[in-house]
């Protein structure tokens, strides 16, 4: 009989602090985890269409913002490290705010419908994202209990002296979450267990209750936490409040309370008791001096009874009146439905009014404010319009595509879209697979071809198919594969036992412009594939690897990419150039490879006979790409015109270089793959 979870839970506690602590260890180590800085953001949106707009430049020294698509532990783990290389100090200690609301329902549907040309499709989460929420949950509430307690652990260490943590919840799991908090943060660090009641009523509850609330907790850092109290006039507590004081109105239509103006303090001050108007002072006096009670006097702010053996009032206008003190019951904060202008089509999205109460109330000025399970981007969308700086990080694609636009469409300052560095690399070290031979030859037998007996002078990460004379070359998870690849695998094409018909190379991570060089090379006898994202992820036991094999269902698909027309300059003057950037096509890796139903891959297919670009969600162009760092400068993205179809062409204004101009567009599609070209003009 297994343990119960009050059994469990001492258990999964100790092994979160073990696993983080092991995380904490390791940050000084030389092989620490980065972040890696695909794309700097100066939002200057696609206008009209057809464009022309100066494009900017960031200052250096600026704060920037950051985006970073990944798992969030991994995130925080390079956070803490911090990489001076890149001038990204370390963030323990810094963050001031974090907010997170982690999925805390095993049986919710996370498809997501996407919108093509004529037709509609829906998606499943991607592989990667499968294979993570299927993780959080495989054992129930004790998996997503594993999940949460080194997160915590480490976004304690994140958390500035004066930092606090919301944790958004529900029924499923907060009673648990909120004993876990109170072990990692202390009991004496808990603040308060808001109620915020999300929607009027639940339909088809005939056994039960409704459920229409939600929990978040809210824990500090240390007893020297921020907290600025807030008021509404929009609870009901509020509305109930004014409606039975603000009764009283003077023919001028301002309506008012009659409050008192009696001393609050037990003990009577002298300097608080005088006559006014023949008025008599209460036992312990009036609250204000006699040269205030004078100035609201004159301001017609006091109330006169006509009998003086009754008390001065002081009259509070309602247009003046700021509201009630927020306490912890919220139900004046309304959740999003479908047809709200904020509304972008994410199924968990949050409204903005109850992330700008947490910030207001939490986070300084200028203040950071994190959130490591950000989904549509909510926090960082209203951390931006307080004014807040703010890190957001996302294992979902489509997420991080929809923060992206979002945040653009708000003109907000320059940010920075970040991933994991070496990602596949740091999965591979947790695999079961020691040494990259190993791994190499699995992968080629879940290719279905043959790894080469180990013997002096056969590289280790080539295998072959007999019957049709292929040879197969595996690239390590920690390079990119890129030119220098290509060539040796047609030079071993050429020159290996004899020579084969044909190569295929399989690749974890490309560089920028694959695409470009697959082109340049122009050779039918030459395959380049992309290995299932999350594999490593499922490599993690050998058992799982023989499962693999008798299974088949391991899919390596064709590799995504885009081209570009030549790119046209025109000189306008001595100072600038009109650069006329064209997209020319876009090829998808195999619907097969994409987590989709017969019905939906058929459709798909359609559209890539038809017109392949009308794939791109976004796209966006860097013109004067210097091979590292992509600075996105212009962008452009369906929502952005009437017929939801991106516009194909760009005209930028752009300062005149000397020599060489090197121009980079990027593109997203709408299952969130990116692509690359890189274009070279005299």
């Amino acid at each position: 009989m297994p343990d119960s979870l009050i059994e469990e839970l001492p258990k999964i506690v100790a092994q979160g602090k073990k696993e983080a602590q092991k995380i904490l260890d390791g940050l000084s180590k030389a092989q620490r985890i980065t972040l890696q800085t695909n794309e700097l953001v100066l939002p200057t949106k696609a206008k009209g269409g057809y464009f022309g707009q100066t494009v900017k430049n960031p200052d250096k020294k600026e704060w920037f913002n950051r985006m970073i698509y990944g798992d969030n532990l991994l995130t925080m783990q390079a956070l803490l490290a911090g990489d001076p290389s890149s001038e990204l100090p370390s963030m323990r200690g810094k963050i001031d705010l974090i907010y997170i609301d982690p999925p805390f329902d095993s049986k919710a549907d996370y498809r997501t419908k996407i919108h093509l040309p004529n037709t509609d499709i829906e998606q499943r989460p991607a592989v990667i994202e499968q294979f993570a929420y299927a993780d959080t949950w495989k054992n129930g509430t004790s998996s997503y209990l594993q999940m949460i307690v080194p997160r915590l652990m480490i976004m304690r260490e994140l958390l500035s002296e004066q930092g606090s943590i919301y944790v958004h919840i529900d029924w499923h799991v907060g009673h648990y979450v909120k004993v876990i908090m109170d072990e990692i943060f202390g009991k004496e660090n808990f603040i308060n267990e808001i109620i915020w009641k999300r929607r009027g009523g639940a339909l088809n509850n005939f056994n039960s209750f409704g459920a229409v609330t939600d929990t978040l907790f809210l824990y500090s850092k240390s007893a020297d936490y921020y907290f600025k109290a807030l008021k509404t006039k929009d609870s009901e507590e509020a509305k109930q409040y004014i409606s039975e004081r603000f009764i009283y109105d003077d023919g001028d239509g301002r309506l008012y309370s009659r409050d008192p103006v009696t001393n609050p303090s037990s003990k009577p001050s002298p300097s608080l008791i005088y006559e006014y108007k023949g008025y008599s002072p209460p036992e312990k006096g009036w609250s204000f001096s006699k040269e205030t009670m004078e100035k609201w006097d004159k301001e017609g702010r006091l109330y006169f009874p006509s009998d003086k053996s009754q008390r001065i009032r002081r009259k509070t206008f309602l247009d003046e009146y700021d509201g009630q003190p927020i306490q912890n019951l919220w139900t004046d904060i309304y959740v999003i439905n479908s047809q709200a202008k904020e509304f972008l089509g994410y199924i968990t999205q949050k409204p903005e009014a109850l992330i700008d109460r947490l910030i207001n109330t939490s986070c300084p000025e200028n203040g950071i404010v994190a959130d490591f399970f950000s989904g549509s981007g909510t926090t960082g969308a209203v951390a931006e319009k307080l004014g807040r700086r703010w890190i957001m990080a996302e294992l979902g694609k489509p997420a991080c595509m929809i923060m992206r636009k979002r945040l653009i469409d708000q003109n907000a300052k320059s940010f920075l879209y970040q991933t994991i560095g070496d990602y596949q690399k740091e999965q591979f070290e947790q695999s079961a697979f020691k040494t990259f031979g190993d791994l190499a030859n699995v992968v080629v037998n879940l290719y279905g071809a043959l790894p080469f007996p180990h013997q002096d002078g056969v590289p280790n990460n080539l295998g072959y198919v007999k019957q049709s004379k292929t040879l197969v070359l595996v690239d390590s998870p920690s390079k990119m594969t890129g030119y220098a690849t290509l060539k040796k695998a047609q030079e071993l094409r050429a020159s290996f036992m004899g020579g084969w018909d044909k190569v295929v190379v399989l690749g974890w991570n490309f560089v920028t412009d694959i695409g470009r060089q697959i082109d340049s090379l122009n050779d039918e006898r030459l395959e380049v594939l992309v290995i299932p994202p999350d594999l490593l992820d499922r490599l993690k036991t050998k058992a799982s690897y023989e499962q693999l094999i008798k299974s088949g269902k391991i899919r390596f698909s064709s590799l995504q990419y885009l081209t570009v027309k030549p790119i046209k300059k025109t000189e306008i003057d001595k100072e600038d150039d009109e650069l006329i950037v064209e997209l020319d096509n876009y090829v998808l890796l195999s619907p097969d490879a994409l987590p989709l139903d017969k019905e939906n891959k058929d459709k798909l297919e359609k559209v890539i006979a038809q017109d392949p670009l009308g794939l791109i969600e976004y796209w966006s162009v860097d013109p004067d790409y210097d091979g590292e760092v992509f600075r996105s400068k212009w962008q452009e993205y369906r929502e952005n015109n009437e017929d939801l179809k991106i516009k194909r062409k760009a005209k930028l204004i752009v300062p005149k270089v000397k020599g060489k101009r090197k121009v980079c567009v990027k593109t997203v599609d709408v299952f969130g793959f990116e692509s690359a070209a890189v274009r070279e003009i005299q």
